[in-house]
């Protein structure tokens, strides 16, 4: 069986990776929403994050996904 930390911390890994793959701001914003409350909760058991401030700032600020994919009409 998977530890509380050790699956805040995977899940925070993957909701992270899924913002860097979001086609649209409303979808980046709800993983990031998730991962943070994941590391709250890794927090809250007084365990490091997985991620820097940097990080988390960086994963804010990242260009969509989509925004390499545009088709012309």
């Amino acid at each position: 069986m998977e530890s509380d930390i050790r699956y805040y911390r995977r899940r925070a890994h993957e909701e992270m990776a899924a913002a860097s793959r979001a086609v649209t701001d409303a979808a980046r914003v709800r993983r990031l929403q998730l991962v943070e409350t994941y590391v709250e909760h890794l927090k809250a058991m007084k365990a490091p994050s997985p991620f820097s401030e940097q990080d988390m700032a960086q994963a804010r600020r990242a260009p969509l996904a989509s925004g390499y994919m545009r088709v012309s009409a």
